[in-house]
């Protein structure tokens, strides 16, 4: 009994010295995306050494931002054409040889839509079963996330031997973008040129308002604007608050507004100081996205309307007379 017990202690040791995690950065060369902070807590909390990935075409003020963050014990930085805009095709690879070279217990990248599009690719060139968006660590193998569009909590315990994960950013603090001195060595070379993806282009939408997922203040609108040139109200209404805009997936899927507006279970996850809900009804895929919110306040001439009963404040009122009287006030 002495002995077995002894060499459950030695082994249980050896493991928690050997806990390792590799976070994959999402970045634009020169700035960190906020969301990799919050990936970089998620995997300290999990313990021992955090790697961190730097992949791009000149990344070098990335990789130096990501030195100084608390907690990061190593940045490996690649760069190289191939990585231009950032395919998962490209990435895999490179993070494959990352993996067979220092022999990771876990991999993480934010629930954003690049960790959603490499993470999966990795997990099965693996062979193990990817975990997604997960809101809280239990231990080195139990982690929680939400399931049944957040209406159910689930704590599972992955016995794979490396946990591929993305991290829902809004349920973990960011990490301190300073106090850190993680060493920066190279990435492992080679030909990460895909033959099967070329990045051509891309257009990004420049907006004098805050990024959705980092926002303090978000407004959103609904089906019940009835149109996208009565979003105006809502432009208007953010001006005053210096706040983001966003959109209910009905409201996107009848065109008042573009994609990237979408807050919800198939859109962008978001938990702001406030939140303000213009016309819409709270359909649970909507509430998914945004239920984390610190305060909440809703607007609907519906007093049956379901978001109501996560909202902090609730006007039942006509939008098109509130949301110009409040403007004016402010």
């Amino acid at each position: 009994m002495f002995a077995n017990n002894t060499r459950n202690l030695v082994r249980s040791s050896f493991l928690q010295r050997c806990k390792s995690t590799l976070v994959v950065a999402e970045h634009n060369n020169e700035t960190l995306n906020p969301l990799t902070l919050n990936t970089i807590t998620a995997a300290k909390k999990i313990g021992g050494d955090v790697t961190v990935l730097v992949a791009g075409t000149k990344c070098g003020p990335a990789s130096e931002a990501v030195a100084k963050v608390e907690g990061v014990t190593k940045v490996l930085v690649a760069e190289n054409a191939a990585f231009k805009g950032f395919t998962a095709e490209s990435l895999t690879p490179l993070v494959l040889a990352a993996q067979s070279q220092f022999k990771f217990t876990h991999i993480l990248a934010g629930a954003s839509a690049f960790g959603k599009n490499v993470l999966p690719r990795i997990a099965a060139k693996l062979d193990v079963s990817p975990i997604s968006e997960i809101i809280d660590v239990k231990s080195e193998d139990t982690f929680v996330r939400t399931i049944y569009a957040g209406n159910a909590i689930l704590t599972l315990k992955s016995k794979d031997p490396v946990k591929v994960i993305t991290v829902r950013g809004t349920n973990f603090p960011p990490a301190a973008t300073s106090g850190g001195n993680g060493a920066v060595e190279q990435a492992p070379a080679g030909d990460y040129a895909s033959s099967l993806t070329e990045f051509v282009s891309q257009e990004l939408t420049k907006s004098d308002r805050p990024e959705l997922t980092g926002a303090k203040v978000i407004i959103s609108g609904g089906r019940g604007l009835k149109s996208g040139d009565n979003f105006k109200l809502l432009y208007d209404l953010a001006d005053k608050f210096g706040a983001a805009v966003g959109a209910s997936r009905a409201a996107v899927d009848a065109g008042f507004v573009p994609n990237d507006l979408q807050i919800g279970q198939t859109g962008k996850i978001v938990a702001p100081d406030l939140y303000i809900a213009v016309g819409i009804s709270g359909a649970i895929q909507h509430l998914a996205g945004m239920k984390d919110s610190k305060t909440i306040v809703a607007i609907n001439k519906d007093p049956e309307a379901p978001i109501f009963q996560v909202a902090d404040i609730g006007l039942v009122a006509d939008l098109f007379k509130a949301v110009p009287e409040l403007t004016g006030k402010l």
